[in-house]
Parts: structure tokens; C-alpha cells; sequence
């Protein structure tokens, strides 16, 4: 068991039991002349949270505590995106995008396409695990939960984009399924005006859990470490 600095007060967590989830750090949301790129989303903050990305999955690794990823995933027929009935058809930015431009059809988060892909920077290693999910929760859908408790995990720190869509999404199932999820801040980076940031870690802060930054997460995992 580790304290972890936290917002709103220190939460203390079982490493064992702890789970690194990375959610959608791919192409489509991170990178130039992906889906938010062509969109016009603010990729200002991408860079930034591929780096922090970077060192904090370094040292989860090393600290033993387990690593998975969340990949936002249609089937090249888009048979598991919904039709005209299901809301996601009309809401979710890449089903919207391929219907109005046509040029965009089958390129979009969609399986084994360049937008699809994570990110080169954190590309999974040997021992972590992958979870596609085609809604922005998760859990939906997916095996996610039973996973995690198959492994015995209660604690998860979420990173990833879009903090207030895919994250916030499936750290409030978390939160509902009896997790104990905690933000990562700055590992982060969300679509929109900056109010939405502000809101999704004022919920977490204030009614669904905890928000953390990079270096209070890296002074914690290697502490322990050094044990």
C-alpha cells in the first residue's frame, strides 16, 4: 500500500491491485492529419501528454503495476458502430465525419487504418493488454471488466484523450462498477474549449474519485520502488 498526493485528499493504493489505463492514444486524436486534426480540434496538448505518457508507463512497468489500453476500434464494415437507430451513429465525430465527407469513408478509427493505430511514441509492450471498444465508455461492450477483476485489480489510473469524452466516459463506469479511479492530469489532453477539462476534474475531484498529476503518481510508484 502507497499514499498518493491527490485531489481532494491523499488516497492510499494497493500496487498490486492497481492498473494503468491509457485510454485512445492514437492517431486519430493525437497526431497531424488525424481525426481531430481534420476536424479542427486544438492538437496543442498532444505532444505534451505523449511525453508525460511516455515516462509514467516507464515507471508503472518497472513498479510491476499492470498496463492497459483502451483502442477506439470500428470493423472495416462499421457492423459494430451502430445504425441510423443507435445514437453513436449520429454523435460519434468519426460516423458523423465519413458520412459528410466521403473522401474520409473507411479511414477513420476504423481497424488497421494509420488513424487507428496508437501512437508510435507508446506503442504496447509485452506483458500489457489491449482492449478495443467501439462506444466512448470502456466497458461497453468489451471485457474490460472482467479482466480486471480476473486480475484482481481495484485501483485505476486513467491517462489518455479525450479527457472529457473516452476518459471521463469510462472512469465514471469504473467509478459505478466499484473501481477507484483517479486522473491523471496532465497526462491527459481533452477536445474543446478548456472548460471542459476544468469540469471533467472537477467532477472526479468532487464526486467521482481522485485527480493526481505525473509527478505525485512517479513519486509514489517509485517509492515503492525503492522499498
Amino acid at each position: 500500500m502507497v499514499p498518493l498526493a491527490a485531489k481532494p485528499e491523499p488516497v492510499v493504493v494497493d500496487l498490486t491491485q492497481t492498473a494503468l489505463v491509457v485510454v485512445d492514444m492514437q492517431n486519430a486524436f493525437l497526431s497531424k492529419g488525424g481525426m481531430f486534426d481534420l476536424a479542427g480540434f486544438d492538437l496543442s496538448g498532444a505532444a505534451k501528454a505523449i511525453e508525460v505518457n511516455q515516462h509514467l508507463l516507464a515507471t508503472a512497468r518497472a513498479a510491476g503495476v499492470k498496463v492497459v489500453y483502451l483502442q477506439m476500434t470500428y470493423r472495416a464494415d462499421l457492423s459494430d458502430a451502430g445504425g441510423p437507430s443507435s445514437p453513436n451513429y449520429h454523435k460519434e465525430l468519426g460516423m458523423v465525419m465519413m458520412r459528410d465527407r466521403p473522401e474520409l469513408a473507411g479511414t477513420l478509427i476504423t481497424e488497421n487504418t494509420w488513424d487507428w493505430q496508437i501512437v508510435d511514441e507508446l506503442m504496447p509492450q509485452p506483458g500489457d493488454h489491449v482492449i478495443t471498444k467501439s462506444r466512448y465508455s470502456g466497458f461497453w461492450g468489451t471485457n474490460l471488466d472482467s479482466y480486471l477483476r480476473g486480475e484482481n485489480i481495484r485501483y485505476l489510473l486513467f491517462t489518455g484523450v479525450a479527457t472529457n469524452v473516452c476518459v471521463e466516459s469510462t472512469a465514471r463506469d469504473a467509478f459505478f462498477s466499484e473501481y477507484w479511479p483517479i486522473l491523471v492530469e496532465d497526462a491527459m489532453n481533452h477536445s474543446g474549449p478548456d472548460f471542459n477539462r476544468q469540469a471533467t476534474l472537477w467532477n472526479f475531484e468532487h464526486v467521482f474519485g481522485w485527480v493526481t498529476t505525473s509527478d505525485d503518481l512517479t513519486a509514489a510508484l517509485s517509492a515503492d520502488s525503492n522499498r
